[in-house]
């Protein structure tokens, strides 16, 4: 697959902005759980998948990825597994939940559910089979804790930029 000048620009665009959210506290809303923020950082990655489809979806999720990755942290994202793959996939599982549904409300709505709930499912199930994770009730109570909140928050997120970026008319 090749890439359109067009693609490349929203890749880096939207890759950059995942990179500012990631290593400022921007990328965390306040919110009542154990963690006690929602991430955000998948959001662009949402974003390019509505905008230019699972390519740059995908580009945008490995930009993020990455920058998980060599930021390191937790243990869990210090596996390049469990740091990369979750998050291209939010991007491509993400476009084909947007492609799925004609409507533009509705189908950014099931792109921000997929793709939340891709990086979240993802990120936990990878952790329990590489044993970074005791066990599956864990990685389900993390699920429901963090990923209820984090869904809510990036289906407003996501529905309101793509409301503006499709007024905008750089999508269709």
């Amino acid at each position: 697959m090749k890439f359109t000048v067009r693609q490349l620009t929203i890749t880096g665009i939207l890759g950059g902005i995942s990179l500012l959210l990631g290593s400022t506290p921007l990328g965390f809303i306040p919110v009542p759980t154990p963690a006690g923020a929602a991430t955000i950082m998948h959001i662009p990655v949402i974003i390019g998948a509505i905008m230019e489809g699972p390519l740059v979806g995908g580009s945008v999720g490995l930009i993020f990825g990455l920058f998980s990755f060599l930021r390191g942290g937790a243990a869990l994202f210090s596996d390049p597994i469990i740091a990369i793959l979750p998050r291209v996939l939010i991007g491509v599982f993400a476009a084909y939940g947007y492609r799925a549904v004609k409507n533009n409300l509705m189908g950014t709505s099931i792109a921000a559910i997929v793709g939340t709930l891709t990086n979240t499912i993802g990120v936990l199930s990878l952790g329990v089979v590489r044993g970074y994770l005791p066990n599956w009730e864990t990685a389900a109570t993390i699920a429901v804790t963090h990923g209820i909140p984090e869904v809510i928050i990036a289906v407003l997120i996501t529905v309101a930029i793509a409301k503006g970026i499709q007024k905008s008319r750089l999508v269709a």
